[in-house]
């Protein structure tokens, strides 16, 4: 049987946080990673063009030998996740798996948050989609949930700024935004992949009793779960430890950024959807 990389696609950079995390816990595996920087940002497009996007890399990373694909960006599992698990994988192949990153993120905050009441930081694109509150519904009821997107959060990161006193000031506005909507939250999830380094920030402007959930923990071992409970799709893991990146856009300017969110060696080349 012929084996084949896990897969990480994002529309940009914060999906790194995701594979750092994911190859700290599964170091063993061979990865692909797959940035769209050149039609990044996602957060603003319309569903049909974050589905027919992310179908596109979908199907291009299956073309390069991955059974199992991982959407590292709350945009495209909110607005195309279930369209191509339902639609198009049983014609593509239903024996390959696209999974994201909001359902395992919604299972654990259940476990986690003691006053039932949960804060979701994201893109305008994610808050819009309701994915987190419709996702939470379902699972638990009891749950009261409130949004707030942090429209700056992003290029914060991404300009490398996340650090310095700019940071602070959309930071703290953001928080008191959240929790002048429900003082009772107890459990904050951060639903964007470049949000968790501007963790430190929100640590320090928040209440010491509120719990942050970072999504490259929680999906790592999601996907650790998930290849043990599915042997079936484990063995078709190639197992060389590697890992290469490919982006829409220039290597060079790839190489750079993405610098801030993963630490080593970057194996980079370019692709065109």
């Amino acid at each position: 049987m012929q084996q084949g990389p896990i897969a990480v696609f994002d529309s940009g950079y914060g999906g790194l946080t995701v594979l750092d995390k994911i190859r700290q816990h599964l170091p063993q595996y061979d990865y692909i990673y797959l940035g769209d920087n050149a039609r990044t940002p996602y957060g603003t497009r319309s569903f049909e063009v974050v589905y027919e996007y992310t179908l596109q890399a979908v199907q291009k990373l299956f073309d390069m030998g991955a059974y199992l694909v991982i959407l590292a960006c709350n945009t495209a599992s909110a607005k195309a996740l279930r369209s191509i698990q339902q639609r198009d994988l049983p014609h593509i192949d239903p024996a390959k798996r696209v999974l994201g990153v909001i359902r395992p993120s919604v299972e654990f905050v259940g476990k986690q948050t003691i006053s039932q009441h949960v804060g979701i930081f994201g893109t305008v694109g994610t808050v819009q989609s309701d994915s987190y509150p419709l996702e939470i519904a379902k699972l638990f009821p009891g749950i009261t949930v409130v949004q707030e997107a942090c429209p700056m959060w992003v290029p914060l990161v991404e300009n490398n700024e996340f650090e310095g006193e700019g940071a602070d000031y959309f930071v703290r506005k953001n928080i008191n935004h959240l929790l002048g909507k429900d003082s009772l939250i107890d459990t904050i999830i951060l639903g964007c992949t470049h949000y968790p380094l501007l963790e430190k920030k929100i640590q320090q402007f928040l209440p010491a009793n509120i719990k942050v959930l970072s999504q490259g923990e929680i999906v790592s071992k999601s996907l650790s779960d998930y290849l043990y409970r599915h042997p079936e799709m484990e063995e078709k893991c190639s197992t060389g430890g590697n890992v290469h990146f490919f982006t829409t856009e220039s290597v060079e300017k790839f190489r750079q950024t993405a610098g801030v969110f993963f630490k080593g060696a970057l194996n980079v080349e370019h692709l065109s959807l």
